[in-house]
């Protein structure tokens, strides 16, 4: 549903340099604000496509859902991120992950390959 979603949604892949301006296409990225040299980053954007970014971010929650039962590497950076961090706060990133690897399999920059 997601990939289906994905495809149609981004017609021509190679208009974004690279995954994280893909992310920020979806708004899947914090807000930052600056001011006299101080960096403070907020929620995310939410600008972009909804349906798509809400498919996402609903994907990741049911990943991390079954994440306890699993050992790989993947896995393992998902539970230290859920440690850090709220909940929400690691859905996002993993939905930001997600997103970033979905543009490296569309762009056709290579074979994608899990680390």
């Amino acid at each position: 549903m997601i990939a289906t979603a994905l495809v149609s949604s981004v017609s021509d892949p190679s208009q974004f340099r690279n995954g994280r301006q893909f992310a920020a296409w979806l708004g899947l990225t914090p807000m930052q604000r600056s001011s006299g040299g101080k960096t403070r980053l907020g929620g995310i954007t939410k600008r972009g496509d909804t349906y798509l970014r809400t498919l996402l971010v609903q994907g990741a929650r049911a990943v991390m859902h079954f994440v306890s039962r699993r050992d790989d590497r993947h896995s393992r950076w998902i539970k230290a991120v859920m440690q850090r961090r709220h909940v929400n706060i690691a859905a996002i990133a993993l939905a930001n992950k997600t997103a970033r690897i979905a543009w490296a399999i569309l762009a056709g920059t290579g074979c994608f390959k899990v680390a």
